[in-house]
């Protein structure tokens, strides 16, 4: 969303503040609240230790409740509120931290929508949470919750509000975009919601949190912290990546759940596949011999699904193979909204190697006991 200058902000309101304070005089009693406790399912205290499945089940109803009043499927109110929460940045050790962590202590979702969004821009009651006098100044805060309030700490409040300005634009897939693009003004915010909203359709709201290692864990494969060494075909630049080092053909799997974002050549990476999470990663599988041939850009992939095989392609024309062994390179990226940066993905693989391993072990353990 756009920012705004507070300063120009405050002398315009101080021009227009007496006009203003009489024409929504009558609604007084109501805009002069403080921001309160969000009512309804935000505002129950969490357990210690809460279950991801159980904070699921209460975003689902949340979801649902909104989808009632506004007709916006949930699966696209899940993707924005998810979308939001992959981009949300809390400056460290700061006042402001501080307190957006008090306000946030009972939210359930992610959304935030900035003061003068909320309000309307040259409304000069800071703390209104009146849905009349928002109006008036066409701020975007409603309420979503019944209460005669709208609270930008509520979750039904903020999302039934975000919803009903992208729903206003219409109900197809097309409208949707256009909503998104009008609210965010952010092509890369448009793409991923959608990508999103299309994986919480297929799988479900459920804990989509699973990963697998990239190659299947019975094939002989070696790999080490490679992230950030030089490379200098193609001009100067780091590695952006882990090479795990295997046989020619040796299956290569997805390692989360995802939608498939790009499929082709590339210079550098040779055949090479790019998978979204929800987590606003992109996961990145280069030197590939070959694709699963079903598989198109737009389809979505579960973990452990094959998705190519090693192979030595790249660094040349497309088809350009055997300038190096035989390899996966795996990199990962992360999305922050208007730029993409690569990170260290060998602590994940590790991570992910061992608890496969260690699945494998309880499930043969399982049968074994099973068959005596």
């Amino acid at each position: 969303m756009l920012l705004h200058n507070r300063t120009i902000r405050l002398g315009l309101r101080c021009l227009i503040a007496v006009t203003a304070l009489s024409l929504f005089g009558a609604f007084s009693d109501l805009s002069s609240h403080h921001v309160i406790a969000a009512e309804g399912p935000s505002s129950s205290e969490p357990s210690a230790q809460p279950r991801l499945e159980d904070i699921l089940q209460q975003r689902k109803s949340i979801y649902d409740h909104i989808e009632a009043k506004t007709h916006v499927p949930w699966q696209r109110l899940a993707a924005i509120d998810q979308y939001e929460r992959t981009m949300a940045k809390i400056p460290k050790k700061s006042a402001e931290a501080a307190l957006h962590q008090q306000n946030n202590v009972n939210r359930l979702t992610a959304i935030q929508i900035q003061e003068s969004i909320w309000i309307g821009w040259l409304n000069p009651d800071y703390t209104d949470q009146n849905p009349k006098s928002i109006l008036l100044f066409s701020g975007l805060g409603k309420d979503g919750s019944g209460d005669g309030i709208a609270d930008p700490n509520n979750d039904l409040d903020l999302l039934y509000s975000v919803a009903s300005f992208v729903g206003s634009y219409g109900s197809s897939a097309d409208d949707f975009s256009i909503g998104l693009w009008n609210y965010y003004h952010n092509p890369s915010a448009v793409k991923r919601i959608n990508q999103f909203a299309k994986i919480y359709a297929t799988f479900g709201y459920v804990p989509l949190d699973q990963h697998a290692f990239p190659v299947p864990l019975q094939s002989s494969y070696a790999y080490r912290s490679t992230w950030g060494t030089g490379r200098s075909w193609g001009g100067y630049r780091i590695h952006e990546g882990t090479d795990i080092f295997a046989s020619y053909g040796v299956p290569v799997r997805s390692t989360c759940f995802g939608i498939i974002e790009t499929k082709g050549w590339n210079p550098f990476g040779g055949w090479r596949i790019g998978i979204r999470d929800l987590n606003n990663y992109y996961h990145y599988y280069a030197h590939l011999s070959g694709f699963e041939k079903s598989l198109q850009i737009g389809d979505l992939v579960k973990p452990a699904q094959t998705i190519g095989w090693v192979g030595s392609s790249g660094y040349g024309k497309p088809g350009t193979q055997g300038k190096f062994p035989p390899h996966l390179h795996y990199g990962i990226y992360r999305d922050r909204g208007l730029v993409e940066w690569s990170f260290d993905p060998y602590p994940s693989l590790k991570r992910w190697e061992n608890e496969e391993r260690r699945a494998i072990a309880a499930k043969n353990k399982a049968k074994k006991a099973a068959d005596q």
